[in-house]
């Protein structure tokens, strides 16, 4: 059973089976999507998915095409759930209100391994209080009929005080795969390293080591257990290997290791040593580009950093400039200042796309950075300028958070970028983000307002939208309106709003939702409301949601 106001959630909301089966979707597991990820084929992707009360999980095999005039087609997908009992979604990322405030916890690390290991992803299994917090090990999922579990021993942080009451300390944070050794590297944070080896023949063997920082080596986390302390065994965040030279690179709470021919580690940034906390590490793009996040908390607040390096051109890593519309380099510090945290990096050719979402906030998108820095793409009614792609560029056709972002082969010639969303699917562009095209779940409706479906049909957190889905036979004009459960109207959605007929649903995303507020902009209480939808040809629907109110805002 899942947290306890999850359930309320699915059980108060009457005759209509809100939370039930996430399989009956159409085309996705499910529209809330916390990771895309390549599958190793042209037009083929990953992406894992949960429920909106976080009960169920799954995975959807998705293929596209691209048609001669350039637009993207959704083929046929394949889906599967997971383990009722497991998932890659821990509940940090799921619920605003118990969200981590630290970098390293606020994305879902996977990584494509290739035809060995297939996707790999965390996995995370409920604690004493319902919570998806405890990590368990990973998944390796070659297709949807071959999802892996691998448990991984957690029994050395019962040993460790510091980690006996969060668990969430020894997250996995991050993956990389060397197919040639054939070994799985694991970043465990104060759990440090782990190595997967799978190139003997009696099958794979798990070590975890802990890096010895006064030492620069790595030492079996079994021998030092006992003595593990965190200033000379930091925490390790993320772990990358160099496409070029195939070194093994740390991203730790003492700055960025990179492990020499003679096994030992050494640092590789004087401006990101042993005083940064690097929590993340990503390397890719043509001329190779390395990022880096560092994040800390200094007097409550928390302080994050965006740094880059060109490898073979620059000798050391510089913070990232934030470029105003005229191209002038802005003297505040905007990622630290919005506090931003990435949640994933994609390259395409000389630019990276940054994935970022800020702390204690519902704000998300990603940038688009060149060889000077991270360009605003325009300026807002106050003048300010605004550097964040998403739902006002187009990448999505509501606002939601954006989860996850990775670029894949649509064809020989054509990389594809790929975003995941809180509630609105998967996004796919095929020209570098100019345009995209959005896979949704979309279940049957009926013509005439002869049905209406709120999605998602419960309102948990703050920011979230329920889409008000229906389809009329005609080109009508549509009123939508919502009413308490005692029939009292609070909230006037559209008036007279033309909509067309459709085939599959006549709602128009950006206008026809319900945020769970009155006409006032004030939160409605806990509840469930009515919404009504009729035309101007004497037909009306109803529907049915629920919000958790302005207590969980």
């Amino acid at each position: 059973m899942k947290s306890s106001w999850a359930f309320v959630a699915c059980m108060l909301v009457g005759g209509i089976a809100l939370c039930g089966n996430a399989l009956a979707g159409e085309t996705l597991f499910s529209n809330y999507v916390f990771s895309v990820a390549p599958a190793g084929e042209n037009g083929k992707l990953w992406a894992f998915s949960q429920d909106n009360s976080g009960t169920y999980s799954g995975i959807t095999y998705l293929s596209f095409s691209v048609a001669k005039d350039g637009s993207i087609v959704t083929e046929p997908t394949k889906r599967e759930q997971v383990s009722d009992t497991l998932t890659a979604v821990h509940d940090g990322l799921l619920y605003s209100n118990i969200s981590d405030e630290q970098a390293e916890y606020r994305r879902l690390s996977a990584i494509y391994a290739g035809s060995d290991l297939g996707l790999v992803l965390p996995i995370f299994a409920m604690d004493s209080n319902e919570r998806y917090r405890i990590p368990a090990g990973y998944f390796t999922i070659r297709d949807v009929n071959n999802i892996i579990e691998n448990p991984i021993d957690i029994s050395a942080a019962a040993d460790i005080d510091t980690l006996k009451n969060n668990p969430m300390m020894y997250t996995i944070s991050g993956f990389a795969y060397d197919s040639t050794a054939k070994r799985l590297w694991v970043a465990r944070g104060a759990l440090g390293l782990m190595v997967n080896d799978r190139s003997g023949k009696n099958g794979a063997k798990d070590t975890t080591f802990v890096l010895n920082y006064e030492k620069k080596q790595l030492e079996k986390l079994e021998d030092v257990k006992k003595n593990l302390d965190l200033k000379n065994n930091p925490e390790i965040f993320d772990v990358c290997l160099h496409p070029k030279t195939g070194e093994l690179w740390l991203a730790t709470a003492k700055g960025i290791l990179k492990r020499n021919s003679d096994g030992k580690f050494s640092t590789v940034s004087t401006k990101l040593d042993s005083t940064a906390r690097v929590t993340g590490l990503w390397m890719g793009g043509d001329p190779l580009q390395i990022i880096a996040e560092t994040n800390y908390k200094k007097d409550g607040n928390v302080v994050g950093g965006l740094w880059r390096r060109y490898d073979g051109k620059d000798k050391d890593f510089s913070k990232v400039n934030f470029l105003d519309t005229a191209g002038k380099v802005q003297k505040k510090d905007i990622y630290d200042e919005s506090d931003y945290t990435v949640s994933d990096v994609a390259f395409l050719g000389k630019t990276a796309f940054v994935l970022v979402s800020s702390v204690g906030g519902s704000t998300s998108g990603y940038f688009k950075m060149d060889s000077l820095g991270i360009r605003a793409w325009e300026k807002d009614d106050n003048g300010k300028d605004k550097w964040l792609y998403g739902y006002e560029t187009g990448a999505t056709d509501r606002k939601m958070r954006i989860t996850s972002l990775t670029t894949f082969p649509l064809t020989d010639k054509r990389m594809g970028l790929a975003i995941g969303t809180f509630g609105n699917g998967v996004s796919v562009s095929a020209d570098s983000g100019a345009s995209w095209s959005v896979v949704l779940n979309r279940a049957k409706l009926d013509n005439n307002l002869g049905s209406i479906r709120m999605v998602p049909s419960v309102i948990l957190a703050p920011g979230e939208e329920s889409l008000v889905s229906y389809k009329v036979g005609k080109e009508s004009k549509v009123t939508i309106e919502v009413f308490s459960y005692d029939m009292r109207k609070v909230r006037t959605i559209v008036k007279d709003a033309v909509r067309n007929a459709d085939a599959s649903r006549s709602s128009n995303p950006k206008e026809d939702f319900w945020d769970g507020r009155d006409d006032h902009g004030k939160d409605c209480t806990m509840g469930v409301y009515y919404i009504r939808v009729k035309d101007n040809h004497g037909h009306i629907g109803w529907g049915k949601a629920m919000t958790l109110g302005g207590n969980f805002r």
